[in-house]
């Protein structure tokens, strides 16, 4: 499968870096454009292999996924340019740009016929295969949470495209109703989850450990704690019991956070993340 990438910034590049070190698509398939240059020499720098450009429509041709990586107010523009050049019939036009659903995507690439330039782009449907594409910048590590939803799509093109995405880390196909809660947990969660970190550092920081060490303890405590949901699939409640012995330690930590509005913070920060219509 080849993949364009409109757009070079934080999303788009974490994309092409974890594509790169994929096993199932060729780093010589994936293109990035943009039309700053210095942006494309960081792409070059982590992989030579990955194909560069300036040129959106260079980019695009042969392209089997054009993925739309830009800010919302670059969207149309862009979509004006490549939509007379899009195979409509063969190419996937996938997006993550925030806050653009379905509906707005079919809008924007809705095509008459005669606005095709390219004969050989000649395709009979109004609009691509859309996908609404939220991942997380974990992406660029292939440890991803990335969710998708379509339109147009065939059953194939669903198991092609998450086949890719889960070799970026775990994807899910999801009703459209559940990106922006998506987007809350995984890709906001990203931050949330570092800002975790960042205290519990500072915490080791305070019991002795230099900061250096104490970010190393706590990002591997973090790793592990991820590792016996995603191997064993069991609940956060029974790990939490294997550690919580009748007045020890860890209740007593556990209680004190509690106390401090630990569980009503995270949730309340969640619900104020969801996007407002």
């Amino acid at each position: 499968m080849k993949f364009a990438i409109i757009g070079a910034g934080n999303i788009g590049s974490a994309l092409a870096f974890g594509l790169a070190q994929s096993k199932l698509v060729r780093t010589e398939d994936i293109c990035i454009s943009n039309t700053h240059p210095e942006k494309l020499e960081r792409i070059k720098a982590f992989d030579p292999a990955i194909r560069t450009t300036t040129d959106n429509r260079e980019c695009i041709e042969g392209a089997d996924v054009v993925v739309l990586a830009m800010k919302p107010w670059k969207l149309k523009e862009a979509a004006e340019q490549l939509k007379p050049w899009l195979n409509y019939d063969r190419q996937i036009v996938a997006s993550m740009v925030g806050g653009v659903g379905l509906n707005d995507l079919k809008e924007i690439f809705k095509r008459e016929e005669r606005t095709t330039l390219n004969p050989s782009q000649h395709g009979h449907r109004p609009f691509p295969a859309l996908y609404y594409l939220i991942p997380n910048t974990a992406i660029a590590a292939r440890q991803s949470m990335t969710f998708l939803s379509s339109d147009g799509a065939t059953k194939e093109q669903d198991e092609a495209l998450l086949a890719v995405f889960k070799d970026l880390g775990d994807a899910m196909l999801v009703e459209e109703r559940l990106m922006n809660a998506g987007l809350v947990l995984a890709s906001c969660g990203i931050a949330y989850a570092l800002r975790y970190i960042r205290a519990n550092t500072q915490g080791g920081v305070l019991l002795g450990f230099t900061p250096a060490d104490a970010q190393r303890i706590v990002a591997q405590t973090m790793k592990g704690a991820a590792s016996l949901l995603s191997t064993d699939h069991s609940h956060p409640e029974a790990e939490i019991d294997k550690v919580t012995t009748p007045a020890g330690l860890t209740i007593r930590g556990l209680n004190a956070m509690e106390r401090n509005g630990f569980t009503t913070s995270i949730i309340e920060g969640l619900m104020a993340s969801i996007p407002q219509k």
